[in-house]
């Protein structure tokens, strides 16, 4: 148990906050335990019985925008194992401390299918089903089967499967009434062995395989394509703070998107039915934002939905106002309020 701990290497936007209590466990075991109201800090009960532990994953979807004055838990569960269902399926379970990207290479590594378009997506497995991570047409519910739980309330393991999670676009029940009840131990994944259906027609990926001189494509293919594409307008976290995409994509009524494209002719739109999702990087960067700096933070000069860490000495309130400078122009220019992706605190 440390204290006063700096959390600013646990979180990929690299700002300055402390944790009054840190510790890192590594088994479910460990994390029960430490959940026990007996093990909270000395003389510090209510730690346990009254303010909710954090628990930090990849730390690549939180903003901290002040100390949090109580416990953080950084979930190191580590560990892979499969079983085989029949000559094309398999179950693929991995402990929520695993590294998402290296999952999924080492997923493509075994010629196991299904995740290949979620390459490169920043953050660890534990967090995936939180906000039903998806890119380029595949989101974790295409291949979730269930995830095995620790109920804060009761302390005991429980198991979640597809419908009791309610995943919803970048939503989920944990998200919603069970924000907060619940902490995710480890996720297991339905991925095809031999027969792979290859997702290609969603963004670049078409135009990145032609461009490799790529015809037909393997699992392997797509996931190169994808780390090419992202790689190219995505900032790398080492290299420069951010969490990825900041704000969630907006959708907006059939009759409302028309009327924007009476007066906006080149919006871009998605239709759904009698919805339409429009992309917020387009909204972003029609109300200037695409490259502009303020002080220590920016939007990114090669992709205006993600907010950087421009001089690596952002606060996270810094941040937080950066982006509700945008909120308020995108809204103010299309009617249309944009929803942060990332968590705040």
């Amino acid at each position: 148990m440390k204290e006063n701990f700096s959390l600013k290497p646990f979180t990929t936007f690299g700002v300055e906050a402390k944790a009054k209590y840190f510790v890192e466990v590594n088994s479910a075991e460990e994390l029960i335990e430490m959940l026990q109201p007996s093990n909270a800090p000395t003389g510090h009960p209510e730690l346990v019985e009254g303010l909710q532990p954090l628990f930090l994953g990849g730390g690549s979807n939180i903003l901290f925008t002040k100390d949090y004055d109580g416990l953080v838990i950084k979930l190191n569960l580590k560990g892979i194992s499969k079983e085989v269902l029949n000559e094309n399926e398999v179950l693929i379970t991995a402990q929520a401390g695993e590294n998402w990207h290296q999952f999924v290479l080492y997923c493509l590594s075994k010629n196991y299918g299904g995740l290949e378009n979620l390459s490169l997506i920043p953050g660890n497995v534990g967090t995936s089903p939180m906000q039903n991570i998806g890119a380029y047409g595949t989101e974790i519910k295409d291949t979730f089967v269930s995830c095995k739980v620790v109920n804060l309330e009761t302390l005991e393991v429980e198991t979640f499967d597809l419908e009791k999670c309610r995943f919803g676009y970048r939503d989920s029940i944990f998200k919603q009434e069970g924000k907060g009840k619940y902490v995710i131990l480890e996720v297991t994944f339905k991925l095809t062995s031999n027969i792979h259906a290859i997702k290609t027609e969603y963004g670049a990926i078409k135009n990145e395989l032609e461009n490799l001189g790529i015809l037909n494509p393997t699992i392997q293919d797509v996931s190169k394509a994808v780390i090419n594409i992202r790689q190219s307008k995505l900032p790398d976290p080492k290299e420069i703070g951010n969490a990825g995409s900041f704000f969630k994509n907006p959708t907006i009524p059939l009759a409302q998107f028309e009327d924007l494209k009476s007066k906006f002719e080149n919006i871009l739109g998605y239709r759904n039915g009698d919805f339409v999702k429009v992309p917020a990087g387009w909204l972003i960067e029609q109300c200037g934002w695409k490259g502009k700096q303020i002080g220590n933070v920016a939007s990114h000069k090669l992709q205006a939905l993600v907010i950087v860490n421009a001089t690596g000495n952002a606060s996270g309130k810094e941040i937080f106002d950066f982006s509700t400078l945008i909120i308020n122009s995108v809204k103010e220019k299309f009617g249309i309020e944009l929803e942060r992706e990332v968590n705040i605190l």
